[in-house]
């Protein structure tokens, strides 16, 4: 062995945390440690995302405490919570917030709802099970910006489908997009046609995991195939039900790119404008980029209170 080989065996040998040892040996100690040997390959990348995400982030925080109107640069010489108590007293504010939690309660819970009565099915073992599974995961595959054109082509008033059939059964033709009383529920179900096949998928991988002897037991002691499920089975699905929950609550939060692309513009009709919707008409519509900024810190407030209760559930389980 060398005596550079001889070295570093030391070296690496020594505890730093142990007293006595000199600075130079802990200092050499952290120079060799593997944390510093990879920087290079994962320094580079967790700087621009630093700069790039948190320091975008911290940004629109302190705009959000200006007057910023986007002419010339913004003043951080006065600080106030004036756009909040704005957002606060403002109608369309109120009126966003209000149908972005209809949006997100109605979404999250039928398409739980739904995905786990089609896992249920599948999992049973239907007939034809591949095909109604790959329908159902077949909207997954599309953009929000298709699935919108798809739907906005649908609720068309003058020759969209749904108003063919409508017409077809004797009614007048409806307005979906353009009545704010069933705007929304129009918009939540061509999510729902979405996103239904991700919680599908999800509450199906925990169906198979859990083992058949449950199932078996179950039949020993006389249970029906509806009570196994609704006993047995269905409860220990909570993780599948909570993280699937948690990503269908974080794009209701943030579903801009769908009600853009199924509104045609900044300003959604009546009964479908949410926080994002809100934030972007705004901040680039309107130019009030202070108040947009106070909107979007609001709506990562939001999110974060949707994740935190999962990351603390999940550490509990000991999944982190």
């Amino acid at each position: 062995m060398t005596t550079h080989d001889t070295t570093e065996t030391t070296e690496s040998a020594v505890d730093p945390s142990e007293e006595g040892i000199d600075w130079q040996t802990k200092l050499r100690y952290f120079l060799n440690s593997d944390f510093v040997r990879s920087s290079p390959y994962w320094g580079i990348p967790f700087i621009i995302m630093g700069i790039a995400v948190y320091g975008g982030i911290g940004y629109n925080l302190a705009i959000s405490f200006t007057d910023y109107a986007g002419i010339a640069r913004p003043s951080f010489s006065s600080l106030d919570l004036e756009m909040y108590r704005r957002a606060l007293a403002d109608e369309s504010f109120r009126a966003a917030a209000f149908q972005n939690f209809v949006l997100l309660v109605g979404f999250t819970s039928i398409s739980l709802g739904l995905g786990l009565f089609l896992a249920v099915l599948l999992d049973y073992g239907i007939r034809y099970k591949e095909t109604i599974q790959t329908i159902y995961l077949l909207p997954m595959a599309l953009s929000f910006v298709v699935t919108a054109q798809l739907w906005l082509w649908m609720y068309s008033p003058g020759n969209g489908v749904l108003n063919i059939f409508v017409t077809a059964l004797g009614f007048d033709s409806i307005d979906w997009l353009g009545d704010p009383r069933i705007a929304l529920a129009a918009v939540i179900f061509a999510l729902v046609w979405q996103f239904s096949g991700y919680a599908m998928v999800v509450f199906l991988a925990g169906l198979q995991s859990l083992p058949d002897d449950q199932f078996e037991a179950a039949k020993v002691d006389g249970a029906s195939t509806t009570k196994t499920y609704v006993r047995i089975i269905v409860p220990q699905l909570k993780q599948a039900s909570v993280g699937a929950a948690v990503v269908l609550m974080l794009f209701a939060l943030k579903a801009f790119d769908f009600l853009y692309a199924i509104t045609g513009n900044y300003r959604p009709p009546n009964g479908t404008d949410i926080l994002a919707t809100l934030m972007v008409r705004e901040a680039f519509q309107y130019g009030q980029w202070a108040y947009g900024a106070a909107i979007a810190t609001m709506l990562l407030l939001l999110s974060l209170a949707v994740i935190a209760p999962y990351l603390i559930f999940q550490h509990r389980q000991g999944s982190l």
